[in-house]
């Protein structure tokens, strides 16, 4: 296996890496199972210095990064440089509270004194996707690194170059040898760093079926893990909704990163009211979008992040078809250089569809007309999917009551602001467990040790 940077916009091969050696590896997971001794006993102060100095140096080299995310995975150079100034703000954001969330907390029994203390448990190891490659990285580091443990991360093989620069970045903020230590692994090598002892938990972002083996694995060893995985999130217009904000955001909600995110609004469920009138409306929008090249900041469309993924998209379509799904606009992928797919919306997809349960990882939005209210949630319900979802109307009462219906981990009310580094990220069901960023995100991987104080005589 080797990891190969291709620049999705022109399909030219820019760099190559081969996978590092079994022995290789082990010095790497040695380094930072010795590293764990000493951070590990860091004061939060300490910590932080070095943590907030990788976070400056990410605001002070945007475009640096930037440009590097979308050479590798296409990602417009607008997103690319909100996604890096966004995970500079999640580092500082730990650095700073990370002590106030770990604090020791008082316990009340009916005799003596009791609380709760956090440690750290160890080395970790995230397995980490494309679609945000400098994100992803961010949202495990910041937390688990302030908690005290050190990470070991594999990430996807077509973002190499952005994952030896994020660990280029602890190097130059201070970081001391294994702290942070990037993996160009195989998938049988990654199997044994799960196994390995000195790994102590798992963290993985990627698919369902990553997510069951990854899972599975770390159970059988029993090791605590974390998966966020697939979405297919719905995007509920009610009856009074406002067309004016509800159109722009379901036209950001599904293309943003070219619709390649597991939270996106996949699927459209509108009441039949203003169903034509949405629909009319949203299809205009998106057919504004021109495909460009994304390092042009007047691009409105890049390409997607890889050409295997447009062609299983393509696919996806083409199975939607034969099983009695209408194509509304788009469907092919656009006839020019590099990995550009027509923005497109399937209509007509019934539950016996493979499409009702997939999710599209791509610009493609599936649209579905309901009754009433009750129709929607229940809609929305029919997921094997959980992770996010938004409702919109003008009663914020209504909203809030169909928010509360719908089985996810987030729902959103007349927006989709998916992540601040202040707010838990993450899904049930299929979408998996665990949570990311907020005060919950540094969570994961802490032991949670009860300390008790009273003079009590043993039993008789």
């Amino acid at each position: 296996m080797s990891y190969q940077s291709i620049n999705p916009f022109d399909g030219k091969t820019l760099k190559t890496f081969d996978t590092i050696s079994d022995k290789q590896l082990d010095t790497k997971l040695a380094a930072a199972a010795t590293c764990f001794k000493t951070w590990k006993y860091k004061t939060y102060k300490e910590r932080a210095v070095i943590v907030a100095k990788a976070a400056a140096l990410m605001h002070a080299h945007v475009d640096d990064f930037a440009k590097l995310a979308t050479l590798e995975m296409g990602k417009r150079i607008d997103e690319a440089r909100g996604e890096v100034k966004f995970s500079g703000n999640i580092l500082e954001y730990y650095a700073k509270s990370a002590e106030t969330f770990l604090a020791p907390e008082n316990l009340h029994p009916t005799r003596g004194e009791a609380h709760m203390e956090s440690s750290p448990i160890g080395v970790v190891f995230c397995i980490e996707p494309w679609n945000f490659p400098f994100y992803q990285l961010a949202r495990v580091a910041g937390p688990h690194l302030m908690a005290g443990n050190t990470l070991v991360v594999k990430h996807s093989s077509n973002v190499p170059q952005c994952a030896i620069a994020f660990e280029k970045l602890w190097i130059d903020a201070g970081a001391p040898a294994g702290l942070y230590t990037n993996l160009l692994i195989s998938h049988e090598q990654s199997d044994r760093v799960i196994e390995d002892p000195r790994v102590r938990g798992v963290a993985l972002t990627g698919s369902v079926e990553a997510g069951r083996n990854v899972a599975a694995r770390a159970g059988k060893v029993l090791k605590p893990s974390s998966m966020e995985l697939g979405g297919a999130d719905a995007f509920i217009v009610l009856d009074d909704a406002d067309l004016e904000k509800a159109i722009p955001w379901a036209v950001w909600g599904r293309m943003y990163n070219q619709g390649q995110t597991c939270c996106a609004s996949k699927r459209f469920i509108v009441q039949e009211s203003i169903a034509d009138t949405f629909l009319e409306k949203f299809q205009a929008a998106l057919a504004l979008q021109k495909p460009g090249d994304p390092m042009n900041e007047k691009t409105t469309k890049g390409p997607m992040s890889q050409e295997v993924a447009l062609v299983d998209l393509l696919k996806q379509i083409d199975v939607a078809v034969a099983h009695g799904a209408k194509v509304l606009m788009g469907g092919k992928r656009i006839d020019r250089p590099g990995s550009f797919m027509e923005t497109t919306i399937l209509t007509d997809v019934k539950p016996d569809n493979p499409a009702f349960r997939a999710e599209f990882f791509g610009p493609v939005a599936l649209f579905f007309r309901v009754k009433d209210e009750d129709a929607a949630v229940a809609l929305a319900n029919d997921s094997d999917f959980g992770l996010g979802g938004s409702v919109f109307t003008k009663d914020v009462a209504r909203g809030k009551r169909v928010a509360s219906r719908v089985d996810t981990g987030m729902m959103f009310i007349n927006n989709i602001d998916w992540s601040d580094a202040e707010l838990p990220f993450g899904g049930v069901k299929n979408s998996g467990y665990g949570r990311e960023l907020g005060d919950m995100g540094i969570q994961e991987f802490v032991n949670k040790k009860l300390v008790r104080t009273a003079v009590l005589d043993a039993p008789a």
